[in-house]
């Protein structure tokens, strides 16, 4: 063990360990944004089911291990050469082996992405546990826009999890924020945007914030603190703006049609990681 740490030390050996890990790890997300929503939607159906008295329908086993990956267009199940992150999708050219559908270029740009990722945090935190902790918020950022941006959703089963983890990063040594911070920016993360979205309510009678991108932000709080938070909320208002005049000139976002703000807030929490000083312009 000691010897592969002292391998690992090599900046060229970390960072290519860093980019298979992100690839590897980009995979495994694919499936969380593909089957995620599913499983939630089930699990309302059968709550809503038994509130009203009846038994959830019987189904197969479905989760983020069974069934086997396959084509969602003709159901084979896919062999591991068709699962090798990015390579598989170039050598197939982008279509099924079986039937030639299209697979869609959103599986391997959400591995290339975390394998960015992965090698920029392997890059600034160096060789250790503060690397891996932030390869986790970006991973966990990334799997959240990808949800938001397919669903609307922004899963408690991802915000949860990641905002305690960011609290509890701080009572190690390899926490980078202190526990005040980390606690004051959960509550200020969910509060801002709490009163964002209760303004905007009561000044046009519709809502024009989830609950989930109020714990998201209360989640990335307790990851960077409250200093980061004023650059991240004006950093990611600034992107949905623009986006949304973007996709409203190009004709794919109709009038009154909500625009998603996870990713936003996902995008400008993952630039506050890596360049925390711009974020806290204000200070």
């Amino acid at each position: 063990m000691e010897s592969y740490l002292a391998i690992l030390q090599i900046p060229a050996v970390w960072l290519c360990t860093a980019a298979v890990l992100g690839l590897l790890t980009g995979s495994f997300l694919n499936v969380v944004v593909a089957r995620l929503p599913v499983m939630m939607e089930r699990e309302w159906h059968d709550d809503c089911t038994i509130l009203q008295g009846g038994d959830p329908p019987e189904r197969a086993t479905f989760n983020l291990a069974v069934p086997r990956s396959h084509c969602p267009h003709c159901g084979e199940v896919l062999q591991a050469r068709d699962l090798v992150p990015v390579l598989s999708w170039l050598w197939l050219r982008a279509r099924c082996r079986h039937c030639q559908a299209a697979i869609a270029w959103r599986y391997p740009a959400l591995e290339l992405a975390t394998a960015g990722l992965f090698v920029a945090c392997a890059s600034t935190f160096g060789v250790g546990v503060a690397a891996i902790a932030a390869m986790g918020y970006s991973a966990a950022l990334l799997t959240l826009a990808a949800i938001d941006l397919d669903t609307m959703l922004l899963p408690d089963s991802l915000t949860q999890p990641l905002l305690w983890a960011g609290l509890v990063l701080t009572l190690t040594p390899w926490g980078w924020i202190s526990v005040t911070d980390a606690v004051a920016g959960a509550a200020a993360g969910y509060a801002a945007l709490w009163v964002v979205g209760t303004a905007f309510r009561l000044a046009t009678g519709k809502e024009g914030m989830g609950q989930g991108d109020m714990k998201l932000l209360a989640a990335m709080g307790a990851w960077l603190g409250w200093q980061n938070l004023p650059g991240v909320v004006l950093a990611a208002s600034l992107v949905g703006v623009a986006g949304g005049l973007g996709m409203r000139l190009a004709g794919r976002l109709a009038k009154d049609e909500p625009l998603p703000f996870g990713p936003c807030l996902a995008g400008a929490g993952l630039a506050a990681l890596f360049w925390s000083d711009m974020m806290q312009w204000w200070r």
